[in-house]
């Protein structure tokens, strides 16, 4: 039995539950609140002592680290396979599970908060934000979250994620300037689910095309995977009502604040 601790709306939950719908796999759901703190509940800290969601639970075994759950349900359940056969194009889809992993997780984040949470936060007493701020526990979390707080778009945690996004879209239109059809090939893999969500959550937002609005083959690869059933069933099925229109109005608040931060990093590193 697999059992997924998740969050609807969460970057990394999608991306196991659109690997979980591609593998056609059943699951028994566990939903986690993150706005409520359930994370931190000690029940769920046992399984998962980062405080983060998701958790896989199989057979009473927690895995974690969304990365890794991908990983290893392509391992335990190997057909369809998501996965190159060749070692050296498996290197290449470990780099861009990195590029997620250590740029645009944190940089989605940054702007989500930006765009959204920070105004919940700032609504909050300041008992609740000082509950909030403790509950994160990891000293380099609890410093982004503070510094997107106080600073908002302007945020160093921010510019961060507007390069880290900037230097992604660059080596997706190079590497699709070949024809292919996904980031590595004509197969379908890993490499873009872990790309997927991520993607997504910037149109949610209304900031994609800061981003992409020269990349045609960036744009086209976003529609091929938008139209697969497993983005409607692993993302866009989770969402709560008026959720979309939640996201698309919060982001067209700072829209113009990330389009000048994104100008500024491109001036500063013009030949990254």
């Amino acid at each position: 039995m697999l059992e997924l601790y998740q969050f609807g709306n969460s970057v990394c939950a999608q991306k196991v539950r659109i690997t979980l719908f591609e593998k056609r796999l059943e699951w028994k759901t566990h939903e986690v609140n993150l706005f409520t703190g359930e994370q931190y509940d000690p029940e769920y800290l046992k399984l998962n002592p980062k405080g983060v969601v998701p958790t896989l639970v199989v057979d009473g075994k927690p895995v974690i680290e969304s990365t890794l759950i991908c990983e290893f349900l392509d391992e335990t359940y190997p057909e369809p396979c998501l996965k190159p056969a060749d070692a050296y194009d498996r290197t290449r889809m470990r780099l861009w599970s990195k590029a997620v992993d250590e740029g645009l997780f944190e940089g989605a984040m940054d702007l989500s908060f930006s765009a959204m949470f920070r105004e919940r936060v700032q609504n909050m007493t300041g008992e609740q934000r000082a509950q909030r701020f403790a509950n994160v526990g990891d000293p380099r979390r609890r410093d982004r979250v503070m510094s997107t707080f106080q600073e908002g778009v302007a945020s160093p945690f921010v510019f961060n994620g507007i390069a880290a996004y900037e230097k992604a879209f660059k080596t997706m239109e190079k590497d699709l300037g070949d024809g292919r059809t996904w980031l590595l090939g004509e197969q379908f893999t890993l490499a873009d689910i872990n790309l997927m969500p991520f993607v997504a959550r910037l149109g949610f937002l209304g900031l994609l095309d800061i981003w992409i609005a020269g990349r045609p083959l960036v744009q086209s690869w976003r529609e091929r995977a938008l139209a697969r059933p497993s983005f409607a069933s692993g993302v866009t099925d989770h969402f709560k009502p008026g959720e979309v229109e939640e996201m698309k109005d919060f982001g067209a608040k700072i829209k113009d604040q990330v389009a000048e931060r994104y100008a500024e990093y491109l001036a500063q590193f013009p030949n990254t």
